[in-house]
């Protein structure tokens, strides 16, 4: 193994890979196979659950949230798998491959090269790419997420606090686990800026209290 397989195979290539299977944007599939309409020009025009679920309800909602968190896990278990097999066997490579690919999952979600490059924010990808590199870090992140929630009822609040927040716990947890922390947490960092790069609006909202709350009844 030279050092540009090495490269390719645990850099460039968890990318890509990640980034064809973050593309597949589950709320457009869902609402045009389901509806014939797409998402994307309903609503908030964003092509992710809690618009689906606004728009077409909760089976159109579940659907698409298990299918964007699915692509993350599969995308990094992937990788992950490819990246320890083709270095040699160093699970560790294969550790970073998947975060990489993480990252590429984001990427796609929200700039989709099926679909013009325009998707969604990112939130369930995420959650499904982490659940599939540091379990223990989604269950700390769903924690605050579902609080601040249920305690709001701002869906975007809490997607945003999390987004903050899991950079953080990602080095905390790579330094109990004896990990690259600056090379975790900063792939972390990129994705939690990501996310929260695509809710400026929901931020501005926020900012002049007029972000919608769940349960309040549409304008």
């Amino acid at each position: 193994m030279t050092l540009i397989q090495a490269v390719l195979f645990t850099g460039a290539i968890p990318l890509l890979v990640g980034y064809l299977f973050g593309s597949v944007n589950f709320g457009v599939v869902v609402s045009r196979l389901l509806y014939h309409e797409d998402i994307r020009t309903k609503g908030s025009g964003n092509a992710g659950t809690t618009n689906i679920l606004r728009t077409y309800g909760k089976k159109a909602a579940a659907l698409t949230l298990a299918g964007d968190m699915l692509k993350g896990v599969a995308a990094v278990v992937l990788c992950r798998w490819a990246g320890a097999l083709l270095t040699g066997g160093v699970e560790v490579n294969g550790v970073y491959a998947g975060y990489l690919a993480a990252i590429g999952a984001v990427c796609g979600h929200l700039w989709p090269v099926w679909f013009g490059f325009k998707g969604g924010k990112g939130v369930a990808v995420a959650a499904g790419a982490i659940l599939a590199s540091e379990p223990v870090v989604l269950l700390a992140l769903a924690v605050v997420f579902f609080t601040i929630a249920f305690a709001s009822r701002i869906v975007s609040l809490a997607s945003v606090t999390v987004a903050v927040l899991y950079p953080v716990f990602t080095g905390f947890y790579s330094w109990y686990a004896g990990r690259n922390i600056l090379f975790t947490t900063l792939c972390a960092l990129i994705m939690g800026v990501l996310v929260i790069w695509m809710h400026r609006a929901n931020i501005q909202r926020l900012m002049n209290g007029t972000e919608y709350r769940f349960g309040e009844k549409k304008k």
